[in-house]
C-alpha cells in the first residue's frame, strides 16, 4: 500500500458514496438525524482536495493526514469516529516499511477498535460497527491464512452486506435512532450502509486489479 493506492481508493469511495446518495439519505431520514449523507459527502470531498498533498507521503502519513482533515471537516459524531479510524491505521502502518496484507488487516482492525473506543459502542447496537467488526475479524482471519487478495475481497463484500442486513432487526442503543426504541426495528442503519458502500468500493477496485 502506498499513497497512490490510497488516493485511488479514496476516489473510488467518493464515487460510490455519490452514487448511493438516495439510498443513504432515505435510510437516515427514517431513523437518523438527516445529516449523515451530507457529512459523508463532505468528508469525501475534503479528502479529494488534498490528494496532491497526500501523493508524496508514506501510506502511514497519508492516512494520518486524512484523519486530521476529516476531524476538522466533518460535523456531528462521524468526524471524530472516522478520524480515529484513519489515524489508528496510520499508527500501525508507521511501524512497517512495506505493508503486507497481514499488516493492512491489522491496521484495519486497529482502526475499527478506535471507533469502538471513541464511540463507546460494540456490535449489535445498530451502528456502522455491525459492518466494520465482522469485516475486520474476517479480514484478519483470511490474511492470516495467506488467502489471495481476490478471494479476500470477494468474501469481505459478502460479510459487509450481511453485516448491513443484520442491522434491520436490531434495537438501536446508540445514536439518534436509540431514542426511537422499537420503532427503529425493521430499518437498516444509515452508517452501516455507508460502510458497506465504502467496503464494496475498495473491494471492487481490488477485484478489477486482479483480473
Amino acid at each position: 500500500m502506498n499513497s497512490d493506492t490510497i488516493n485511488h481508493m479514496a476516489a473510488a469511495i467518493r464515487a460510490a458514496i455519490l452514487a448511493h446518495e438516495a439510498d443513504i439519505e432515505s435510510l437516515d431520514r427514517e431513523i437518523g438525524d438527516g445529516d449523515h449523507y451530507i457529512n459523508m459527502k463532505r468528508g469525501c470531498e475534503a479528502i479529494a482536495t488534498i490528494s496532491a498533498e497526500l501523493a508524496p507521503l508514506s501510506a502511514a502519513d497519508a492516512l494520518n493526514k486524512i484523519g486530521m482533515k476529516l476531524l476538522s471537516t466533518i460535523g456531528g459524531a462521524s468526524g471524530p469516529l472516522f478520524a480515529s479510524f484513519f489515524m489508528s491505521m496510520g499508527k500501525i502502518l508507521k511501524t512497517t516499511e512495506t505493508a503486507t496484507i497481514q499488516d493492512i488487516a491489522l491496521a484495519f482492525e486497529s482502526g475499527v477498535q478506535a471507533i469502538m473506543q471513541r464511540g463507546k459502542a460494540q456490535a449489535g447496537e445498530k451502528t456502522m460497527l455491525d459492518v466494520l467488526i465482522p469485516v475486520a475479524d474476517t479480514f484478519k482471519q483470511l490474511a492470516g491464512q495467506d488467502k489471495p487478495a481476490k478471494e479476500i475481497a470477494t468474501i469481505l463484500k459478502t460479510v459487509a452486506s450481511e453485516g448491513l442486513e443484520s442491522t434491520r432487526n436490531l434495537l438501536a442503543t446508540k445514536g439518534r435512532a436509540s431514542g426511537l426504541g422499537e420503532r427503529a426495528i425493521g430499518h437498516l442503519d444509515a452508517g452501516a450502509k455507508s460502510c458497506e458502500v465504502m467496503i464494496h468500493a475498495v473491494c471492487d477496485q481490488i477485484l478489477a486489479k486482479a483480473h
